[in-house]
């Protein structure tokens, strides 16, 4: 079930024309960065965004330039995890896993879970209690499944992904909010 209800949503947010999709990801760009949660943290895990989601380069160049601390994954498809490494500019990208844009980095920039104050997360889709439906692979809930603390999570979407139920199991993580180009879900 959670397959067919992915690929109708991704189906959808890929039919999005590219000037709609700009325009959308400049209204989610702008909401995020006057959340208060946005504002407050000083350590941000970022998505680097890949095919049609929500746009985060920009969003990334931003927040090191506002001198946050930005944290982005790198896939370990032979551990089958996500290592989080601190970047300090763009050009330690290089495509990664499927053509992601993922750190370049050495160990020593390695960064934990808990180093994070709020988590940007992306995904296929979302229902209003806060349930994610990821790409199939587990790896952002293995992520977030690690943290001892209280970090707010962000889902960033445009309003099509949003469905009335997402199927839940007892391993996903939920988001706290989700910021779409026409809204901001708070979820209790």
């Amino acid at each position: 079930m959670k397959k067919e209800i992915r690929n109708k949503i991704l189906k959808i947010r890929d039919q999005i024309p590219l000037d709609i999709r700009a325009q959308k990801d400049l209204h989610i760009r702008g909401t995020l960065i006057s959340l208060p949660e946005f504002n407050v943290a000083k350590i941000v895990l970022f998505y680097a965004s890949f095919r049609s989601e929500v746009a985060t380069l920009s969003l990334i160049r931003e927040s090191l330039a506002m001198g946050k601390k930005v944290v982005l994954p790198k896939v370990d498809r032979a551990n089958h995890v996500l290592t989080l490494y601190e970047i300090k500019n763009m050009n330690e990208l290089s495509p990664g896993y499927m053509g992601i844009p993922e750190p370049d980095l050495p160990d020593e920039r390695c960064a934990v879970i808990e180093d994070i104050d709020l988590a940007i997360i992306p995904g296929a889709g979302f229902d209003l209690s806060g349930n994610r439906l990821g790409y199939g692979v587990g790896y952002y809930d293995g992520l977030l499944s690690q943290r001892t603390k209280n970090i707010q999570i962000i889902a960033l979407a445009y309003d099509e992904q949003l469905v009335d139920s997402i199927p839940a199991e007892k391993h996903d993580v939920r988001v706290n909010l989700i910021v779409t180009d026409k809204r901001v879900i708070r979820i209790p």
